[in-house]
């Protein structure tokens, strides 16, 4: 156990998500032995992710500007949108390259545990997004756990009031899995969204 400002600096760093005790310690002294120039550049990014670094006005994801690229791209079909939990969930969509409309994140999810409803969410920005009538679908990109699949029937619900086609991320069997090794519900889910070939 280190004691001072290197304890600190260990301490700050296991609260990082996915960082444990000896990752913290040895990023801490990765740090403490690193050239001051690099400490500097880090000190540096980290302040400027801080201050310039906000959510899209339009759909929340992360961007500098006042609207994210993907709201600025003409090229994106502006009548379907898929909505996510999380910035990041936009990240994993784009590496697929397939979709090509455009996005909404919620925020989080609908969680009464922790205290979450629906009017934590972005909720109300996603249906003040629908009124012109542009969108003709909205794609629900939850994860599939307790909490995602609430929050996909609450807006399934919702959206069905008015009239805005709703649908949901196809949930089945990995790519290179095992029939064996799959639990029940994940089998049941790819029975169900079977496609014709």
């Amino acid at each position: 156990m280190y004691e001072g400002a290197l304890q600190n600096l260990i301490d700050e760093f296991g609260r990082l998500p996915g960082i444990g005790p000896k990752s913290a310690q040895r990023m801490a002294l990765f740090v403490l032995d690193s050239d001051p120039e690099d400490v500097s550049r880090l000190v540096e990014a980290i302040g400027a992710v801080r201050s310039r670094v906000h959510h899209c006005e339009i759909c929340g994801n992360l961007t500098e500007e006042d609207q994210c690229s993907i709201c600025r791209d003409v090229r994106r079909d502006p009548s379907v949108i898929c909505v996510v939990q999380e910035p990041k969930d936009i990240q994993a969509i784009e590496a697929a390259r397939v979709f090509r409309g455009r996005y909404h994140v919620l925020g989080g999810v609908i969680d009464p545990i922790h205290g979450i409803g629906p009017e934590q969410l972005r909720i109300g920005q996603l249906l003040g997004r629908l009124h012109d009538g542009d969108v003709t679908e909205v794609i629900l990109a939850t994860n599939p756990n307790v909490e995602g699949e609430a929050t996909a029937a609450y807006l399934a619900r919702t959206l069905q009031t008015i009239g805005v086609a709703t649908s949901r991320l196809a949930m089945g069997l990995p790519m290179g899995g095992d029939l064996e090794y799959a639990d029940s519900v994940t089998l049941g889910r790819a029975l169900e969204g079977r496609r014709s070939l």
